[in-house]
């Protein structure tokens, strides 16, 4: 399973008059298969009347085994699927007679991102940016986002595979380049790292740059100015951090040279000078003379001054003069001087530190040259933003309070207003008189625990930050935030709405008053982390499922504020991963980590169903399990058993939304019991 981006993405399914025609996006080869090294999860069945009913599909149908214990059980038909070599057993349901004719269609909606809740600031710098549109541009996980605070709408760029590291924005405030890392498809192929370049008013892609060039990711990049941003420079990932040079509209790397083995930070096209490219990072500062095909460096020297751990950011005042910021808190302007080299060999530029400003506390992780000409600096430690005059005078400076985190980018926005993205994932916009407000906000780190609220129009998330949020799903804001004491895996709210279990890493769960985010109650189940809870429809029972093999079972009483320990379900094998209650509050049906489906008869001491075939005819209040009859098709052929993440069907009952582990939401109908029957999926991305 791949980490979960500390982001959450919300959709609107949309109904649409016509069926597009799937374009196979569970399709896999045989070499992508070998390339996976995964034990095929193919069905197979095995009709009845003894041959194969369909022989392309390697299918089989068999009659269900009865167990000696369970003489009184009735027969059925039932299926096996492998996955890794182990097989799954799914009875058939008694209104199915024939699998083989059993007819599933693409769904007719269909999935729209219609919000994003988030920002990726955390371990990126220099990413917000105010656009001509009035949006602001920033991005999370594999999205890049345009919003505009005053109309309070989102457009999505959705062009990229993989997560987005790094933005540049054109000379002309309109084309965009973002950079992506690494990332791996469904059947196990690399997806190359690689510079996308589209158009922010279309949102169309102008340029895929890099593709088989780059590794592990894209660093940092920066459109060139001297020469109307004809060319880009890239910085990627790889160990020796390779700087190209590209003639983007055309497509061409011009140049390419290995910079360092430290880290880079940092780079920029000079201005005014089209011939100089300059990089940052550890302990160094690169002044690179481009001649057209070849690039040559020179070493920034830092003589009587300390030289920096890192030198963290650039920028260029406008008598062409570099400046940086640093890990000490010092800003440093580089001017170039001609020095003689060699008697009788000339003189040649070099760039020398002409002086120096303590600047911050801490490190300056940011610097932005404003249309005025003066300059703003964004700081670390003392989370000061410093607005400085043209020569460098320190004019105005506000802190930005402690909850937000330290400056991570440092935009001008609209008239005399500031733009300010964080390290705890929050963007700011105000002004040095009236202070800063919240424009954009999500968790800080993995985000693993989702519930929506039974009928409004709010859902939880909690984290591995800690971090429980209530956001609005019509306003696309925050509700309220409350820190736990360790962080939360799993949600749901009580059928009455009036309370949300929260299930934490440790074993603990919390019950909070859905309104005031009081604390109702405090219940430890075991010592390991817990991976589900789910309420019965009537709010009478709560289910806990944990990664030490156990599903604990409570009642509920005074409307989701009293629990009593009722039973405890033990068999299973592995971990519990998803759970569902029936309509009755009878059985449970649960899969765990080891791909097993189990049922449980509640009322009966929470004992182990072992004729599974009595619940082939339950209908179950909520399916989110990932493994059964009714679901089984959405696995794709080649599966390792981590492919889906999440899955749940609609309320109406006709469709299932599914989340994998490729940065995707599909939609399938429901049932699904065949396979290859879905929308192609809409990507969102993944940390």
């Amino acid at each position: 399973m791949r980490k979960n981006p500390c982001v959450c993405v919300f959709f609107s399914v949309k109904r649409s008059s016509t069926v597009e025609k799937s374009h196979g996006s569970w399709e896999s080869s045989e070499d992508s298969r070998n390339k996976l090294m995964r034990a095929a999860s193919a069905s197979k069945l095995i009709p009845k009347g003894g041959k194969n009913a369909d022989k392309h599909k390697d299918v089989i149908v068999s009659q269900a085994k009865i167990s000696t214990r369970e003489k009184n059980s009735q027969e059925g038909e039932y299926i096996k699927m492998f996955m890794r070599g182990r097989p799954i057993t799914m009875f058939l349901p008694s209104d199915v007679d024939k699998y083989y004719e059993i007819k599933t269609e693409l769904p007719p909606e269909k999935l729209k991102l219609e919000w994003i809740y988030g920002y990726r600031g955390r371990d990126c710098r220099a990413n917000v940016y105010l656009l001509p549109t009035g949006e602001i541009v920033y991005f999370i996980a594999s999205v890049v986002v345009l919003f505009n605070y005053e109309e309070r709408t989102q457009r999505h760029y959705l062009g990229h595979t993989d997560c987005v590291k790094c933005l540049a924005v054109h000379p002309d405030k309109i084309r965009i380049a973002t950079g992506q890392l690494a990332g791996v498809d469904k059947d196990g192929r690399l997806l190359h790292p690689h510079v996308r370049v589209w158009d922010s008013v279309s949102l169309m892609t102008l340029q895929v740059i890099g593709l088989g060039t780059f590794e592990r990711g894209v660093g940092c990049l920066d459109f060139s100015k001297a020469d109307s941003g004809m060319h880009l420079c890239v910085i990627d990932d790889s160990n020796e951090h390779m700087l190209t040079v590209w003639d983007w509209q055309k497509k061409s790397k011009v140049a390419e040279i290995k910079t360092t083995n430290e880290v880079v930070l940092a780079v920029a096209f000079h201005p005014t000078d089209k011939d100089t490219i300059i990089t940052s990072g550890k302990s160094h500062i690169f002044f690179w003379t481009w001649n057209g095909n070849s690039l040559a460096r020179k070493q920034g020297i830092f003589g009587k001054y300390e030289k920096p751990k890192f030198v963290q950011c650039l920028a260029f005042l406008g008598n062409g003069e570099v400046l940086t910021g640093d890990s000490g808190g010092i800003l440093l302007i580089w001017s170039r001087t001609t020095v003689e080299t060699t008697p009788g060999k000339g003189s040649k530029g070099v760039y020398q530190i002409s002086r120096q400003i303590k600047a911050h506390d801490g490190s300056v992780f940011t610097l932005c040259q404003m249309r005025n000409g003066m300059l703003l600096t964004g700081g670390g430690k003392d989370r000061k933003i410093i607005l400085w005059d043209h020569d460098l005078n320190p004019e105005r400076e506000i802190e930005v309070p402690d909850q937000y985190g330290t400056i991570r980018a440092v935009a001008e926005g609209k008239a005399d207003q500031v733009l300010i993205g964080t390290s705890r994932n929050f963007i700011l916009r105000g002004t040095f008189n009236d202070g800063f407000q919240v424009e954009v906000q999500g968790h800080t780190d993995e985000l693993w625990g989702l519930g929506t609220h039974p009928f409004k129009d709010l859902f939880l998330t909690c984290a591995q930050d800690r971090q429980v949020c209530m956001w609005n799903s019509v306003d696309h804001t925050l509700e309220w935030t409350r820190l736990l004491d360790e962080p939360g895996h799993c949600a749901d709210f009580h059928p009455s709405g009036t309370v949300v279990a929260i299930g934490t890493h440790s074993g603990r769960w919390f019950v909070l008053d859905a309104e005031t985010r009081d604390l109702v109650s405090i219940h430890t189940d075991g010592n390991e982390q817990l991976s589900v809870m789910r309420y019965t429809v009537d709010g009478t029972f709560l289910a806990v499922g944990s990664h030490d093999n156990f599903i604990y079972v409570y009642t509920v009483t005074d409307n989701g504020r009293k629990y009593s320990r009722y039973g405890k379900c033990s068999g299973h094998s592995s971990y519990i991963t998803h759970l569902d209650w029936s309509p009755e509050n009878k059985f449970i049906m649960s899969n765990s980590g080891d791909y097993e489906i189990l049922y449980w008869n509640i009322p009966d001491g929470c004992k182990l169903i072992r004729n599974r075939s009595e619940c082939k005819d339950v209908d179950w209040v909520t399916y989110t399990c990932v493994l059964g009859f009714q679901v089984f098709g959405v696995w794709p052929e080649g599966s390792d058993g981590t492919d889906i993440n999440a899955l749940i069907r609609s309320h109406n009952r006709k469709v299932i939304a599914v989340a994998d582990d490729f940065c995707k939401v599909h939609l399938f109908q429901y049932p699904c019991s065949k396979a290859k029957v879905c929308l192609n999926g809409l990507a969102y991305g993944a940390m």
